[in-house]
This record gives C-alpha cells, structure tokens and sequence, in this order.
C-alpha cells in the first residue's frame, strides 16, 4: 500500500550524493531501476533525473519492519529512503558518478507501486518504437531522453540569455491566425463564434515579426511553436519548435555576425566545442555544382565534377543526349571503392533511380590501370582517358555518372554521395561542419502550377544587382536569403524582407496574384507598409534539429517529449480522434462519410 512522504523532506538528488557526504544522513527519493536480494543484504538501484545511486537494507541497521518493505521493492516502485552516507563496501564502480559510495538505509517508505513496465527502462532501448511512443510517459524515464530533454531546456535557457544580453525583446506572437494558403498546408481550427470561418495554426510568425519591426521593436525573439500538416519524416514533426528572430536597419552581414556568436556559445556550452568563427560562407550555385545539395554535409569529400565539355564528343548515347537536352554530366569518384563487387554497383543504381536516375554509368579503375566500365564499348580509349583524368581517377578507385536535367542529376548524385558515405562509415557525429549557404534563387518553376513560386516566401528581398531580371529572367534573380546548415541538415535559415512597396508589389506580380487577392491575403502586412518601414531581415532555427544535432540522436522525436508518428498521430494519446457529435454542431460541422467503392 503506498506511504505519504508527510514529514520527510528529499535532501539531494541521486547523484547530489557524492564522497563529501560520507558519514552523513541523506534522505533521496525516486524510481527503482533494480533490486538483487543476497540473503540478509539487499541491493537497490535508485534511479532519478540525475542518475542512479546504490542504497544497502540490512536488518540491523534498518529494522525488521523496513527490511520486509525493502523485500517486496519491485522495477519502477517509487520510494523515499533515509540513509547513512557510505564509501561503497565493494569496488567502486567507474561508470557511475555515484560508484565510489553507497547508502546504507535507516528507512524505507513506498511511496507508489509499479505493474510491470512493458519494457525496460534503459538506455539505448532495443524496444521498437511504435511500443516505447505508446507508453511515451515510461519510455520518458530512460536516461538517455531524459538527458537529450535537460539538453533542449539548457539550449532555450543560453538562447534566451544570449538575445537578451544582445538587445533583442521576447515578444509572443499569436497561435490562432488568418490562413495564408502559400507553401505548407495549414492546420485549421473552425471558429464557433463565426460559423463558416476558420483560423490557422502558424507555420511560423512570419507576419507577425515583421509587423513587430514596423512597430519599432527593433530586435524579437520567440521560442515559437509551429505547425505545418506535411508529411513526417526523421527530422520533421508536424509540431515543431523554433528559435524565431527579427532585427531591424540590418544587412545579411549583421544576422550572420549575431547568429554565429549564439551557435559559438551554445556549442561550446552544451558539446564543449569551440567553434572558428566567422563561419564558412558558400552560394547556393557552388553548393549544388560541388555537392548536389543546397545543404551540403561537408565532413567528406567526393565532390560532384561536371564532365559534360569532356565527354559531348564522345557516342554514348546517355552522355550525348542530356547534353543535347540543355543538361549535364556530372560524377563523384568513391575513391578506393574501385574493387566493389558488382552486386553492390547494382544496388547503388536502383538507389540512384529513387531520385528520378534513369541509370547509373560507371567506370571502376582497376590497380594495374585498366577500367572496368558499363559503357567503355562506347567510348575510344583516349575519351575515356580524358574521362578518368578529368575526375583525378586513379587505381583502384571508383567513378560513377548521372547524365539528365541538371536538376535530376544533382539530386541523384548529392544523395548518391551520402548514401556512399553511410557505407563507407564517413559520417562522424562528433565532427560538427558549419555553413551558410546564400544567395539562393528567389523564385523556383513549379511544373505543377505553371508558374513562378517564391523558395522561401513572398517577401524575401532580391539581389540589389538582380533586380533588373525580375520581368525578363525571373529564374536568374538571386534572394537576400541565407540557410546555416549542419552536417548536411538545415539547422535554420532567414532572409532579409523587402520593405519598399514597389518591390514587394512587383514581387506578388511575378508570383501570379492580383492587386485584389495580394490584399486580400496580406492585406494587414501591406497596410502597415504604408506608414514608414524600417529595413529589416530575420532567421529561425528548428530547435529541435539542433539539439538533435548536439546530442548525436537519429531521430527529432529523441529531444521532444511527446512526439508523433509519421502519420503525424500520437500512439499514446490517440490523438486525433473523432469528437461528440455536439461539439460539431456547435460549430456548424458536417464530417462527410467516405464514399463506399
């Protein structure tokens, strides 16, 4: 039967008991982890926030009564135990901060029982994921999530102390908003006061940052949760936090300056590392001709080649063709990887045809000199010479080639070269490689709508060199925009925002809108625009990728506590599920039933 903790008082957390308390009395409280009975001793694991302390019930010293509760403790009982403080009786054990004491108990009360846990609790669980997320509140108790979660906490912490020493506001922004139907889809919430209407869940506080700068705020910040209905995938959750910023009368130099200074002193602060500032800069043009990738992983080399001025000679019909179709050849060498066996080569072609590769060639340098190839038969032995010299081949290397749009062979190839990577074990958690990537495109073509789209948002600033292609290149206009980009994952990224009317009317022109659904949509923004504007430009971090950058975790859903699933539901919860009947007349909601095939 669980005991009340009236009258006793925790003094130190598991692992605030430490060889300067020896020979004092400690009272701590916590979870069972284990309990071995060796016959008139027994051994007890108690496990807290801060780790595991060792506590020893002998008869003598804790009484007949509390001896028999110490025999019924079970994995996961709460308890509260007073005790003596011990150097350990045994050898100290190195792989706890606790190892070298122990607590011989005085007294034990059982605060609450435990059924049986569905798994262990323990670090690096084996358990799969769908069972840990079900029972989401044990699986909370392992100690490696517990650790990731004090991580995210100290992050926010730093990150709030940081802007604030630098000037910037913590300013809330709102979570129930007027749907802007450009990029992800929204999540609706039906309004009952306004039956037909709906308000939005912000996919970020775009709107309302810059409204703050027009306000004369100067510099915000938000910890802001987003919302975007996408799907799911490793680093992606359909409720996400960021580290949300905007300063005013600033370039991208000054958001760059201050941004590299904060991930200097998280960094060094959460993984002891001392980051070399100012931080390397790259464009968006190099990062896809070298790496295929607009967030390329640097820890590793194989960089893309374009071949196409060496090969648009040569009769393989591959090659020739994407040439002539206006795009390109391009390869990595996997240096060393020439004695691949074929099956391996095979796989990595069907890999390759998951990013829209029709094929794969490639030429395996053999050590004596000779390659090895799938389309040698097509090329004179001077080509393919040309060929090999153009990609620094040497024995016992490994070329592979795309040949298509060039959109289609970076992707291939950029994804290609990480997957060589994971095989070939090159991708080191604890080396962290920082890069901006700038001067993105400002508009992209969506086959799918048959028009310009903004890449990042309707209101990112052109080059000011740009502008003049805006009405006859749209293509060609570089942003103002800028991402920080981690071992190849897009940690955050910003722009500087148009604030001169003109610009910002043309740029809604060339997106397609009308004067009228330009107004209709951003109405309020375009609005405060009229009344005196300052320059202004701002940045977001997915606080969640970068903790599970700082911790080496796989998953996102490792630093949140209470993630979903790819089909962005929630195992534990059941969430979402169907609601009473009432509440959807109250809002004037009809569900239409599936139609039956």
């Amino acid at each position: 039967m669980a005991e009340s903790m009236v009258g006793m008082k925790r003094s130190h957390r598991c692992t605030e008991v430490t060889t300067s308390c020896i020979g004092q009395n400690v009272t701590v409280m916590g979870w069972v982890q284990k309990s071995r009975n060796k016959g008139g001793i027994i051994f007890v694991d108690l496990r807290d926030r801060s780790g595991i302390l060792q506590i020893i019930f002998e008869e003598n010293d804790c009484g007949a009564e509390n001896f028999a509760k110490a025999e019924k403790l079970r994995s996961e009982f709460v308890i509260a135990v007073e005790g003596r403080v011990e150097a350990r009786s045994g050898a100290a054990n190195e792989n706890l901060a606790t190892g070298a004491i122990e607590v011989r108990a005085l007294s034990i009360r059982i605060l609450s029982e435990s059924a049986t846990p569905p798994f262990p609790i323990e670090e690096n669980s084996k358990t799969k994921e769908e069972l840990r997320l079900k029972y989401r509140f044990l699986d909370l108790r392992r100690p490696d999530i517990q650790r990731n979660l004090m991580t995210r906490s100290r992050v926010a912490t730093l990150t709030r102390a940081f802007l604030a020493e630098e000037g910037f506001l913590e300013i809330e922004t709102p979570t129930l908003i007027k749907s802007t139907p450009e990029g992800a889809r929204d999540y609706l919430v039906p309004s009952r006061v306004h039956p037909g209407s709906f308000y939005a869940l912000p996919q970020s506080p775009q709107l309302f940052k810059q409204l703050l700068m027009c306000s004369g705020y100067d510099r915000y910040f938000q910890l802001a949760r987003c919302y975007r209905d996408e799907d799911l995938r490793a680093d992606r959750q359909p409720e996400f936090t960021q580290i949300d910023m905007e300063l005013s009368f600033v370039d991208v130099d000054d958001v760059l300056d201050v941004n590299e200074r904060l991930l200097k002193k998280l960094f060094k602060e959460i993984c002891n590392i001392d980051i070399e500032l100012p931080l390397k800069r790259m464009t968006w043009q190099e990062a896809m001709d070298r790496f295929g990738s607009d967030k390329p992983d640097l820890r590793f080399g194989m960089e893309l080649k374009n071949v196409s001025e060496v090969v648009k000679g040569c009769e393989f019909a591959v090659f020739k063709g994407a040439i002539e179709n206006g795009g390109s050849v391009r390869g990595i060498n996997a240096e060393g990887q020439g004695h691949m066996p074929r099956k391996k080569i095979d796989a990595l072609v069907e890999y390759a045809k998951g990013f829209g590769a029709k094929g794969l060639a490639y030429a395996a340098v053999n050590e004596d000199g000779t390659v090895k190839s799938s389309f040698a038969k097509f090329m004179k032995e001077e080509e393919m010479a040309a060929l090999i010299a153009a990609m620094d081949g040497k024995p016992g290397d490994l070329l592979l080639f795309a040949a298509d749009r060039d959109k289609v062979v970076f992707d291939v190839l950029g994804n290609l070269r990480l997957e060589l990577a994971r095989q070939l074990g090159l991708l080191r958690k604890d080396d962290y490689k920082f890069l901006w990537v700038t001067e993105f495109p400002l508009l992209e073509y969506s086959e799918e709508e048959n028009r310009y789209v903004a890449m990042h948002h309707p209101f990112t600033m052109p080059m000011d060199e740009d502008l003049q292609y805006i009405d006859s290149d749209p293509g060609r206009v570089r942003a103002k925009a800028y991402d920080i980009v981690l071992n190849g994952v897009e940690m955050g990224g910003g722009s500087v925002r148009i604030h001169q009317a003109d610009i910002q009317s043309k740029m809604f022109e060339v997106l397609g809108f009308t004067p009228e659904r330009a107004n209709e949509q951003f109405g309020f923004l375009l609005e405060a625009f009229k009344y005196g504007v300052p320059p202004h430009a701002g940045l977001a971090y997915g606080l969640d990728r970068m903790v599970m950058l700082m911790v080496g975790a796989d998953s996102i859903r490792d630093v949140i506590a209470f993630p979903k699933v790819k089909d962005a539901s929630c195992l534990m919860t059941e969430a979402p599920a169907p609601v009473d009947e009432k509440q959807l007349l109250e809002l004037g909601i009809e569900v239409a039933k599936p139609e039956e095939k």
